[in-house]
């Protein structure tokens, strides 16, 4: 029997994981040139490399986990734009679909865009704040290309080499490492961080009798949140009691879909469903206790809300940083859901429960003339290099 043989390409790369999530990543000048000059090229590679569309929803054969938060790729390169660092660009490549969604950002990875960048030997050592023993830490200034705005990410220094190993815990990690400080600075930029001039919005849903209260905000990623009890959700659920119910994802799609057109991200909700990674919708609920996805109780004191997330169709099995970026936003606006249910007493400063535990935000909101405008939002993640090579892609 005959078989028809294909060479691979091989192009150099880092496989890297970001906060919760992980992503092969490229050093934009390793690129070859038809791919960086022909878009649907880059587009039928990545699919390629991350092995989908699979139908078997396994990613056996490519470089992706076969979840939203593992099905990605990060381009870094040297800064086009006066006073950054690195320019970075984001790719969500869908499962099932040959779909590549390049509309948005992923916030979990900006964490590694800056150990990577410094890695790759992309940052002036004049951004290095080191004592003598090469102790200390890295500001990398990142131009996220995607969604055109600006991230500061401080990354801990030793012996004059990035430190990715450490102490510090982030729920959805089961390992420890080193703790990175990463800020989006002004993510609404001269949008409007509140699109329809509501700070709560009333959307029909098809199949809900009555109007679904929402707040819909624009920041970090477009976000859609509702209430959790007004779904008759408890707000505590892991993925399991939601991926596995076709009424509920269906619900929580229309929603998304409904939002998409009411913040003016499309015409119709047709036109709305041909990105599955913008907006996001999200259900809230006030602080209450519960077992989280590795075993661990959490209790309500030790949160002011609870958030549960929805990525590429699927619950999130914990927290998308650009989401926790709009949470971080909507909770420090007065008159938001979030604002509603939130305990906090200080709203610049919330920490939230998911379904992998809780995680802290900060958030800086002015107001002017009923205008507000977030201007900087800050979280701890971490990142590490889990292996650096050549990945090989059939042509």
């Amino acid at each position: 029997m005959s078989q028809t043989s294909k060479p691979q390409r091989s192009v150099k790369a880092t496989y890297m994981r970001g906060g919760t999530s992980k992503g092969t990543f490229f050093n934009t000048a390793d690129l070859p040139q038809d791919l960086t000059s022909d878009p649907a090229k880059l587009d039928e590679f990545l699919l390629r490399l991350i092995g989908s569309p699979d139908p078997y929803g396994k990613h056996t054969d490519g470089m992706g986990g076969a979840t939203s938060s593992t099905s990605k790729a990060v381009f870094v390169g040297a800064s086009t734009i006066e006073g950054f660092d690195v320019d970075y660009r984001f790719a969500q490549v869908a499962i099932d679909k040959p779909k590549i969604d390049w509309s948005g950002n992923c916030g979990n990875l900006s964490a590694a865009v800056g150990a990577f960048a410094i890695h790759e030997g992309l940052v002036n050592s004049e951004r290095m704040t080191l004592d003598s023993a090469g102790d200390g830490f890295c500001e990398v200034r990142v131009w996220q290309v995607n969604i055109q705005k600006q991230i500061l990410i401080k990354v801990p220094m030793s012996g004059g080499e990035v430190q990715e190993t450490g102490d510090f815990v982030l729920d959805g990690v089961a390992f420890p490492a080193a703790r990175i400080e990463v800020s989006f600075v002004d993510p609404v930029g001269d949008a409007a961080m509140y699109p329809t001039g509501n700070l709560i919005d009333e959307l029909a849903i098809e199949s809900l009798e009555a109007p679904l209260q929402a707040t819909l905000i624009n920041a970090g990623i477009p976000t859609v949140f509702v209430r959790a009890s007004d779904l008759g959700f408890s707000g505590t659920e892991l993925q399991g009691e939601i991926n596995s119910n076709s009424e509920r994802l269906s619900l929580l799609e229309d929603i998304r879909l409904t939002g998409a057109v009411a913040m003016g991200l499309a015409a119709d909700k047709l036109a709305a469903s041909s990105s599955a990674h913008t907006p996001k919708v999200a259900f809230v609920s006030e602080p209450k206790a519960f077992t989280a996805s590795s075993g661990a109780q959490v209790q309500a004191s030790q949160i002011h809300l609870n958030v549960r997330a929805m990525s590429m169709g699927q619950l999130h099995h914990a927290m998308m940083g650009t989401a926790a970026v709009a949470i971080a936003a909507a909770a420090a606006t007065p008159g938001t859901l979030l604002s509603e249910v939130s305990t906090a007493s200080d709203p610049a400063q919330v920490t939230f429960g998911h379904p992998s535990g809780t995680l802290d935000v900060s958030a800086q909101v002015s107001e002017d003339h009923g205008d507000f405008k977030a201007d900087l939002v800050g979280m701890a993640r971490s990142a590490r290099r889990l292996m650096v090579g050549e990945v090989f892609v059939p042509l």
